[in-house]
């Protein structure tokens, strides 16, 4: 299978969402407190037009099929960014597609210039929680930021400056 990686598109805020909500039914996660019911999944170009922000899009036969990305969430240190949207159509798991995506927000978040990489996340998503334990992520006891994610009960952070790849 060849996946093509690309920036968010106006074109795949419908699908990217459906993804998105299809992931949480599949892993049986809250719907409420959660980016499922959050009003920006829908949007999600309109979102990551915000400056030092990116989401990275994993494209099959010209269809995304997932995505991870990068946003400054209020509320964090300012040398911190958030990784964000990290989802993946079931078909397309356990190829490497995901762990692409982070690796591309990792160093976009380096080009950016941040020095520290957060995530939230839930215990049901415990094959991403794996990837982000390779990759070099800690868990740490609170969240970093007041988040609008209130279900969340995963909290992560990576330092950058020692992040080789």
């Amino acid at each position: 299978m060849s996946y093509n990686f690309r920036i968010i598109e106006n074109r795949d805020n419908k699908l990217l969402a459906q993804i998105i909500r299809k992931v949480f039914i599949e892993h049986n996660a809250p719907q409420h407190g959660t980016v499922y019911s959050d009003p920006t999944t829908d949007n999600l170009f309109e979102l990551f037009k915000t400056p030092k922000s990116i989401l990275w899009i994993a494209e099959f036969e010209q269809k995304p099929v997932g995505c991870c990305g990068i946003f400054p969430t209020k509320g964090l240190p300012s040398a911190c960014v958030e990784l964000v949207k990290f989802y993946l159509a079931k078909e397309h798991r356990g190829k490497g597609v995901g762990k692409e995506l982070i690796l591309k927000s990792i160093q976009s978040a380096k080009d950016f210039g941040y020095s520290n990489l957060y995530l939230e996340s839930l215990d049901h998503f415990a094959t991403a929680i794996g990837i982000y334990n390779k990759l070099g992520f800690k868990k740490i006891n609170k969240p970093l930021c007041d988040s609008v994610h209130s279900t969340c009960d995963i909290w992560m952070e990576m330092s950058l400056n020692q992040y080789g790849g």
